[in-house]
């Protein structure tokens, strides 16, 4: 049995999990792919704030499911489709074409940042 107490949030139609692993941007990807689920992108303030729960558990920033498109500083959901909801920390995005994955801080706040830094996976279902 997985002991999964406080490491799930039920928001909605979504179900955001952790197995608690740091991993860069790929490997958390294919690890959430592999769970039947897709790593966590927030949609709205309530979906943020689900995941910002599991990152102050673990205390550990988390990669989220955006990344810079083509363009520098265009960032875009995963699966290709234009960001809805942003929150991202002052100044940011400021990698310009150099940072292309978004983590989320312990405040909840996002941040631009390279791909292949060890990060808290966080999925969705």
């Amino acid at each position: 049995v997985l002991a999964l107490n406080g490491k799930i949030r039920e928001v909605g139609e979504k179900i955001f999990a952790s197995n608690g692993k740091k991993v860069d941007f790929g490997s958390a990807v294919k690890s959430c792919e592999e769970a039947g689920g897709t790593i966590a992108t927030p949609m709205n303030e309530e979906e943020n704030k689900a995941i910002l729960s599991i990152v102050q558990q673990y205390n550990q920033y988390a990669y989220l499911g955006i990344k810079e498109g083509q363009t520098s500083g265009q960032f875009k959901y995963i699966n290709g489709m234009p960001l809805n909801f942003t929150k991202w920390h002052q100044y940011e995005p400021n990698g310009k074409g150099t940072e292309k994955c978004v983590e989320m801080y312990t405040d909840g706040s996002w941040n631009d940042k390279k791909c292949n830094l060890y990060r808290l996976t966080i999925c969705e279902f």
